[in-house]
C-alpha cells in the first residue's frame, strides 16, 4: 500500500532530497504508511529511510538525517491521507438523524474515525475500529482518545446504538485503559434508557477502568424525529436527579483521587434551574467540547479581563448579542458587569428561539441565519451584532442553514461579528476593540 504525494513544501527536508510531487510514499524506516497517523508518528525520527515509488511502480530508497521532530515536508491530498470513516451505528439519539432535509450534504455525514479523535478531539464509538488500529494506538501511545460510551451495559449499548456489535466493542475500551492510554468519555443520557441505576453502573464501571474524564450530557431532541425512536426530553426533575447522581459520584472520586473525573453538562444545570458551578469545580476544563463548563469558563475569563482593562469614557457604543435561550440569562449577568465598568456602553442580549430545529434545541451554536433575520429584523440593534463563532462553519462564513454572514448583515443592515468563546475576546468585541 502507498500514499500519493500531492506536493512538497519548499525548502523542506523532502525538497532537498529530491522527492517529487506525484510520487508515492510506501514506508518510513520499514513501517508501512497508510494514513496521517503513521506519517506523523514515523516522520519525526532523526534518521529516515523512505521507500518511494513512481506511477509505474518503480521504487527507490531515500535516506536523510534531520533534527528530531522536524517536519519532513510531504503534503498529501487530504489531512487524513485516506477516506474518512463513517459511523456504522444507528443510535436512537443521533442528532444527525434529526436534521431537517435540504441542508448541505456534509452536515449529514456521520464520522466515527479514531484518527479524528486524536487530531480534532472527535468522539468515536469503537464499533468500527480494527485490532490493527488498537495496536497502533497502543504502540504510538496516542492520547487522549475520546470515546462515546453511553453505557457499559453491553445489551443496552447494542439497543441504544442499534448495532449488535456495540456491546462487544467495549473490550477495546478496557484494552486501551489497561495500556495506560488516556481516555475521555461521554454519556448521552436518555431518560428511560441509560439514566438512574444504569447511569450509576456506567459511572462506576468507567471509574474502575481508570478513564480520565466522563462527561454526562442530556439527549438533544429536534422537531424532526419522524420515524425515529420515541425519546423523553429532560425536564427539571430529571435534570435534578441526573445532576445528583453525577455530583455524588464525582464527590466520591474527589475524595479518593483528588479529582472529580465526572462532570454534568451546563445544559443540565440550566434545565434543573441550578446555578452553574464556579470555575474551580471543572478543574482543567476537560470537557468543553461537550458543553461542560463553558459558561463558567467564559464568566471567569471575562472577570479577569475586566480587571486588566481600564475604564475609558470615550467609548460610546450600543451592541446586541444574539444567543440561545438557555444561555441568555447568564449572558445578561456578564454584560451587566461590563456595563458597570464601561458606563457609556449598552448591551442588548436577545435570546433567539430556534424555530429551524424546534423541539428542545436552545443552545447558541445551533442558531441559524434565517432565525436571526426573522427575529431581529424589527429590533433596534445598535452599532454591531455579536454572535458566537460556533454558529458558523470553520470558515466563519455560513450558518447551518447556508445563510451567509453577508445575508444577515444585508437583511438587518448591521455589521455582524462572530466572537470565539473567550471572555477577553468577548469584552473587546463589546467595547469595540476586538479588531485592534
Amino acid at each position: 500500500m502507498s500514499v500519493k504525494i500531492n506536493s512538497i513544501a519548499p525548502h523542506s527536508h523532502a525538497h532537498k532530497c529530491g522527492i517529487k510531487e506525484g510520487e508515492y510514499l510506501i514506508s518510513i524506516n520499514s513501517n508501512e504508511i497508510i494514513d496521517v497517523l503513521d506519517y506523523r508518528f514515523y516522520q519525526f525520527s532523526k534518521e529516515l529511510e523512505l521507500l518511494i515509488s513512481d506511477e509505474s511502480g518503480n521504487t527507490r530508497t531515500v535516506k536523510l538525517k534531520k533534527p528530531e521532530y522536524d517536519e519532513l515536508g510531504l503534503l498529501f491530498d487530504s489531512y487524513l491521507m485516506d477516506e474518512q470513516r463513517s459511523c456504522k451505528n444507528k443510535c436512537i439519539f443521533c442528532f444527525i438523524d434529526q436534521l431537517p432535509k435540504g441542508m448541505r450534504d456534509t452536515l449529514y455525514f456521520k464520522d466515527d474515525d479514531s484518527r479524528l479523535s486524536f487530531l480534532f478531539g472527535n468522539y468515536i464509538t469503537l464499533t468500527n475500529i480494527t485490532e490493527h488500529e488498537i495496536d497502533r494506538i497502543i504502540k504510538m501511545h496516542i492520547s487522549p482518545v475520546n470515546i462515546s460510551v453511553h453505557t457499559t451495559n453491553p445489551e443496552l449499548r447494542c439497543k441504544m446504538m442499534n448495532n449488535r456489535f456495540a456491546g462487544d466493542a467495549l473490550k477495546h475500551l478496557k484494552r486501551l485503559c489497561d495500556s495506560s492510554i488516556e481516555i475521555n468519555t461521554q454519556i448521552v443520557c436518555c431518560p428511560g434508557y441509560n439514566d438512574q441505576d444504569e447511569l450509576k453502573r456506567t459511572l462506576s464501571d468507567l471509574e474502575q477502568l481508570g478513564v480520565n474524564m466522563i462527561a454526562v450530557v442530556p439527549v438533544g431532541l429536534t422537531a424532526h424525529r419522524q420515524g425515529l425512536a420515541q425519546l423523553t426530553p429532560f425536564d427539571k426533575d430529571k435534570a435534578l436527579e441526573t445532576i445528583k447522581i453525577v455530583e455524588d459520584f464525582s464527590s466520591k472520586c474527589l475524595e479518593k483521587y483528588g479529582r472529580r473525573i465526572a462532570f454534568a453538562a451546563d445544559e443540565l444545570y440550566i434545565k434543573a434551574q441550578l446555578p452553574i458551578p464556579d470555575a474551580e469545580h471543572y478543574e482543567d476544563f476537560p470537557a468543553l467540547e461537550n458543553g461542560v463548563g463553558l459558561i463558567s469558563l467564559l464568566r471567569d475569563e471575562l472577570s479577569y479581563a475586566l480587571e486588566d482593562y481600564d475604564y475609558d469614557d470615550s467609548i460610546h457604543r450600543t451592541v446586541t448579542i444574539a444567543c440561545g435561550t438557555s444561555v441568555a440569562p447568564f449572558m445578561r449577568q456578564m454584560m451587566e458587569k461590563i456595563q458597570d465598568k464601561f458606563r457609556n456602553v449598552k448591551v442588548n442580549v436577545i435570546p433567539v428561539v430556534n424555530e429551524f430545529f424546534g423541539g428542545g434545541v436552545n443552545v447558541s451554536g445551533l442558531i441559524v441565519g434565517q432565525d436571526l433575520i426573522s427575529q431581529l429584523k424589527d429590533k433596534e440593534l445598535g452599532d454591531e451584532l455579536l454572535i458566537t463563532s460556533s454558529m458558523l462553519r470553520f470558515e466563519n462564513d455560513l450558518f447551518l442553514d447556508d445563510t451567509s454572514v453577508d445575508d444577515v448583515e444585508e437583511s438587518l443592515n448591521i455589521k455582524l461579528t462572530p466572537v470565539n468563546n473567550n471572555g477577553e475576546q468577548l469584552l473587546l468585541a463589546v467595547i469595540g476593540k476586538g479588531s485592534e
